[in-house]
Protein backbone atom coordinates (compact mmCIF):
# COMPACT_ATOMS: atom_id res chain seq x y z
CA UNK A 1 0.00 0.00 0.00
CA UNK A 2 1.19 3.56 -0.65
CA UNK A 3 2.09 5.86 2.21
CA UNK A 4 -1.12 7.14 3.79
CA UNK A 5 -1.95 10.87 3.52
CA UNK A 6 -2.56 10.63 7.29
CA UNK A 7 0.98 9.38 7.95
CA UNK A 8 3.11 11.15 10.54
CA UNK A 9 6.34 10.07 12.16
CA UNK A 10 4.68 10.01 15.59
CA UNK A 11 1.39 8.15 15.87
CA UNK A 12 -1.11 8.33 18.73
CA UNK A 13 -3.97 5.85 18.71
CA UNK A 14 -6.84 5.35 21.16
CA UNK A 15 -7.96 1.92 22.36
CA UNK A 16 -10.86 1.08 24.66
CA UNK A 17 -10.12 -1.69 27.15
CA UNK A 18 -12.78 -4.40 26.91
CA UNK A 19 -13.56 -7.22 29.32
CA UNK A 20 -11.89 -9.93 27.19
CA UNK A 21 -8.54 -8.19 27.75
CA UNK A 22 -8.80 -8.07 31.54
CA UNK A 23 -7.67 -10.34 34.36
CA UNK A 24 -10.00 -11.32 37.25
CA UNK A 25 -9.01 -8.10 39.06
CA UNK A 26 -10.55 -6.01 36.26
CA UNK A 27 -7.21 -4.63 35.03
CA UNK A 28 -5.56 -5.15 31.66
CA UNK A 29 -3.57 -8.37 31.40
CA UNK A 30 0.16 -7.90 30.90
CA UNK A 31 -0.04 -10.03 27.76
CA UNK A 32 -2.84 -7.85 26.38
CA UNK A 33 -0.73 -4.78 27.12
CA UNK A 34 1.95 -6.25 24.86
CA UNK A 35 -0.66 -6.92 22.19
CA UNK A 36 -1.83 -3.29 22.30
CA UNK A 37 1.73 -2.04 21.95
CA UNK A 38 2.33 -4.28 18.95
CA UNK A 39 -0.99 -3.42 17.30
CA UNK A 40 -0.10 0.26 17.58
CA UNK A 41 3.34 -0.38 16.07
CA UNK A 42 1.66 -2.32 13.25
CA UNK A 43 -0.80 0.52 12.62
CA UNK A 44 2.08 2.99 12.33
CA UNK A 45 3.91 0.70 9.91
CA UNK A 46 0.78 0.37 7.80
CA UNK A 47 0.33 4.14 7.53
CA UNK A 48 4.00 4.42 6.57
CA UNK A 49 3.87 1.79 3.83
CA UNK A 50 5.98 -0.86 5.58
CA UNK A 51 3.21 -3.09 6.95
CA UNK A 52 3.12 -6.87 6.96
CA UNK A 53 1.09 -6.88 3.73
CA UNK A 54 3.55 -4.49 2.05
CA UNK A 55 6.55 -6.52 3.16
CA UNK A 56 5.05 -9.87 2.16
CA UNK A 57 5.49 -8.87 -1.49
CA UNK A 58 9.19 -9.42 -0.75
CA UNK A 59 8.57 -12.37 1.64
CA UNK A 60 9.48 -10.18 4.59
CA UNK A 61 7.98 -9.40 7.99
CA UNK A 62 8.89 -7.46 11.10
CA UNK A 63 9.63 -9.77 14.03
CA UNK A 64 10.14 -8.68 17.60
CA UNK A 65 13.61 -9.40 18.94
CA UNK A 66 13.69 -7.57 22.28
CA UNK A 67 11.16 -5.73 24.41
CA UNK A 68 11.38 -3.74 27.63
CA UNK A 69 8.27 -2.48 29.41
CA UNK A 70 8.14 -0.21 32.48
CA UNK A 71 4.79 0.04 34.27
CA UNK A 72 3.54 2.74 36.61
CA UNK A 73 0.01 1.31 36.66
CA UNK A 74 -2.35 -0.70 34.47
CA UNK A 75 -5.54 0.52 32.80
CA UNK A 76 -8.81 -1.11 33.82
CA UNK A 77 -11.91 -2.34 32.05
CA UNK A 78 -13.69 0.56 30.30
CA UNK A 79 -10.67 2.87 30.22
CA UNK A 80 -9.66 4.51 26.96
CA UNK A 81 -5.90 4.46 26.59
CA UNK A 82 -3.82 6.47 24.16
CA UNK A 83 -0.79 4.62 22.81
CA UNK A 84 1.87 6.76 21.13
CA UNK A 85 4.77 5.45 19.10
CA UNK A 86 7.79 6.69 17.18
CA UNK A 87 11.04 5.24 15.84
CA UNK A 88 14.38 5.79 17.58
CA UNK A 89 16.46 4.10 14.88
CA UNK A 90 15.88 2.30 11.59
CA UNK A 91 18.71 0.94 9.46
CA UNK A 92 18.90 -2.02 7.08
CA UNK A 93 17.32 -4.96 8.92
CA UNK A 94 16.97 -3.43 12.40
CA UNK A 95 14.76 -0.88 14.12
CA UNK A 96 14.24 0.40 17.66
CA UNK A 97 10.72 1.68 18.33
CA UNK A 98 9.46 3.52 21.41
CA UNK A 99 5.91 3.37 22.77
CA UNK A 100 4.02 5.06 25.60
CA UNK A 101 0.59 4.45 27.11
CA UNK A 102 -1.41 7.33 28.59
CA UNK A 103 -4.74 7.42 30.45
CA UNK A 104 -6.37 10.83 30.93
CA UNK A 105 -3.13 12.49 29.88
CA UNK A 106 -0.98 10.60 32.41
CA UNK A 107 1.77 8.29 31.24
CA UNK A 108 1.36 4.86 32.84
CA UNK A 109 3.56 2.62 30.63
CA UNK A 110 6.74 3.07 28.61
CA UNK A 111 8.27 0.53 26.25
CA UNK A 112 11.37 0.12 24.11
CA UNK A 113 11.19 -2.51 21.36
CA UNK A 114 13.79 -3.91 18.98
CA UNK A 115 12.58 -5.29 15.64
CA UNK A 116 14.29 -7.22 12.86
CA UNK A 117 13.32 -7.73 9.23
CA UNK A 118 12.81 -11.46 8.70
CA UNK A 119 12.56 -13.32 5.40
CA UNK A 120 9.59 -15.65 5.90
CA UNK A 121 10.80 -18.08 3.22
CA UNK A 122 14.50 -18.19 4.03
CA UNK A 123 13.77 -17.86 7.80
CA UNK A 124 16.58 -15.42 8.41
CA UNK A 125 17.12 -11.65 8.82
CA UNK A 126 17.78 -9.42 5.81
CA UNK A 127 17.71 -5.74 4.84
CA UNK A 128 14.31 -4.08 4.46
CA UNK A 129 13.29 -4.09 0.79
CA UNK A 130 10.92 -1.09 1.08
CA UNK A 131 11.75 2.64 1.34
CA UNK A 132 11.61 4.08 4.85
CA UNK A 133 13.38 7.45 4.58
CA UNK A 134 10.06 9.27 5.10
CA UNK A 135 10.06 8.17 8.76
CA UNK A 136 11.63 10.89 10.87
CA UNK A 137 13.78 9.32 13.58
CA UNK A 138 13.88 10.43 17.22
CA UNK A 139 17.03 8.88 18.70
CA UNK A 140 16.89 10.98 21.88
CA UNK A 141 13.15 10.67 22.59
CA UNK A 142 13.08 7.72 24.99
CA UNK A 143 9.95 6.06 26.37
CA UNK A 144 11.68 4.15 29.20
CA UNK A 145 14.01 5.13 32.04
CA UNK A 146 16.33 2.24 31.25
CA UNK A 147 17.29 0.73 27.92
CA UNK A 148 17.70 -2.93 27.05
CA UNK A 149 19.98 -4.99 29.26
CA UNK A 150 21.49 -8.41 28.76
CA UNK A 151 19.42 -11.00 30.59
CA UNK A 152 21.71 -13.30 32.54
CA UNK A 153 20.47 -16.82 31.88
CA UNK A 154 23.77 -18.60 32.54
CA UNK A 155 23.11 -19.45 36.17
CA UNK A 156 21.61 -22.28 38.13
CA UNK A 157 17.97 -22.79 37.23
CA UNK A 158 15.26 -25.39 37.60
CA UNK A 159 12.88 -26.88 35.08
CA UNK A 160 9.31 -25.88 35.90
CA UNK A 161 7.34 -27.07 32.92
CA UNK A 162 7.59 -28.94 29.63
CA UNK A 163 5.41 -28.16 26.65
CA UNK A 164 4.82 -29.08 23.01
CA UNK A 165 4.01 -26.20 20.65
CA UNK A 166 0.44 -26.43 19.32
CA UNK A 167 -1.45 -24.64 16.56
CA UNK A 168 -2.94 -21.98 18.85
CA UNK A 169 0.60 -20.85 19.76
CA UNK A 170 1.45 -19.87 16.17
CA UNK A 171 0.98 -16.52 14.45
CA UNK A 172 0.78 -15.31 10.84
CA UNK A 173 4.55 -15.72 10.41
CA UNK A 174 4.11 -19.44 11.25
CA UNK A 175 6.13 -19.46 14.44
CA UNK A 176 5.29 -19.08 18.13
CA UNK A 177 3.95 -15.58 18.72
CA UNK A 178 6.14 -13.55 21.06
CA UNK A 179 3.29 -12.90 23.51
CA UNK A 180 2.79 -16.67 23.85
CA UNK A 181 6.27 -17.09 25.36
CA UNK A 182 5.38 -14.38 27.88
CA UNK A 183 2.02 -16.01 28.64
CA UNK A 184 3.61 -19.44 29.24
CA UNK A 185 5.96 -17.92 31.81
CA UNK A 186 3.42 -15.68 33.56
CA UNK A 187 1.20 -18.72 34.13
CA UNK A 188 3.98 -20.05 36.38
CA UNK A 189 4.27 -16.88 38.51
CA UNK A 190 2.59 -16.54 41.94
CA UNK A 191 -0.90 -15.25 41.10
CA UNK A 192 -0.86 -12.71 43.94
CA UNK A 193 2.13 -10.95 42.38
CA UNK A 194 0.18 -10.59 39.15
CA UNK A 195 -3.26 -9.71 40.52
CA UNK A 196 -1.84 -7.16 42.97
CA UNK A 197 0.12 -5.52 40.14
CA UNK A 198 3.50 -6.04 41.76
CA UNK A 199 5.23 -6.26 38.38
CA UNK A 200 6.85 -2.92 37.61
CA UNK A 201 9.05 -3.85 34.63
CA UNK A 202 9.86 -6.76 32.40
CA UNK A 203 12.23 -7.47 29.57
CA UNK A 204 12.09 -10.15 26.89
CA UNK A 205 14.69 -11.51 24.49
CA UNK A 206 13.57 -13.63 21.54
CA UNK A 207 16.53 -15.69 20.40
CA UNK A 208 15.34 -18.58 18.21
CA UNK A 209 11.97 -19.24 16.63
CA UNK A 210 9.80 -22.17 17.66
CA UNK A 211 7.52 -24.10 15.31
CA UNK A 212 4.60 -26.49 15.50
CA UNK A 213 5.27 -29.68 17.51
CA UNK A 214 8.54 -28.38 18.97
CA UNK A 215 9.14 -29.65 22.51
CA UNK A 216 10.42 -27.07 24.98
CA UNK A 217 11.34 -26.73 28.63
CA UNK A 218 10.62 -23.68 30.80
CA UNK A 219 13.25 -22.85 33.42
CA UNK A 220 13.13 -20.42 36.34
CA UNK A 221 15.66 -18.68 38.55
CA UNK A 222 14.23 -16.49 41.32
CA UNK A 223 15.76 -14.08 43.77
CA UNK A 224 14.41 -11.17 45.77
CA UNK A 225 12.33 -8.83 43.58
CA UNK A 226 13.43 -10.57 40.37
CA UNK A 227 12.58 -13.71 38.46
CA UNK A 228 14.25 -14.91 35.26
CA UNK A 229 12.62 -17.44 32.97
CA UNK A 230 14.19 -19.12 29.98
CA UNK A 231 12.71 -21.44 27.40
CA UNK A 232 14.93 -24.03 25.76
CA UNK A 233 14.66 -26.49 22.91
CA UNK A 234 17.21 -29.29 22.85
CA UNK A 235 19.27 -27.38 25.45
CA UNK A 236 19.42 -24.24 23.28
CA UNK A 237 17.83 -21.08 24.65
CA UNK A 238 15.01 -19.71 22.51
CA UNK A 239 13.62 -17.06 24.86
CA UNK A 240 14.55 -15.19 28.04
CA UNK A 241 12.31 -13.14 30.32
CA UNK A 242 13.29 -10.96 33.26
CA UNK A 243 10.53 -9.88 35.66
CA UNK A 244 11.16 -7.17 38.25
CA UNK A 245 8.72 -6.80 41.14
CA UNK A 246 8.13 -3.86 43.48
Amino acid sequence: MPISPNFSSILSKDWEINFTQCAPNGFLKYTELCNLLQLTAAAHSELGGISFADMQEFHQAWVLSRMRVEIESLPKWGDTVTVSTWINSLENSRSVRALEVHVNGKKIVGSETFWAVFNTQKRRPEALALPYEHFELYPDKKATKDSFSKIDIHHEKEILFEKTVCLSDLDIVNHVNNVKYFEWCLDLVDTELILKQRLDSFEMNFLKELSLKDSVQIHENSKEEETIFSITKEDKTCFALQLHFK
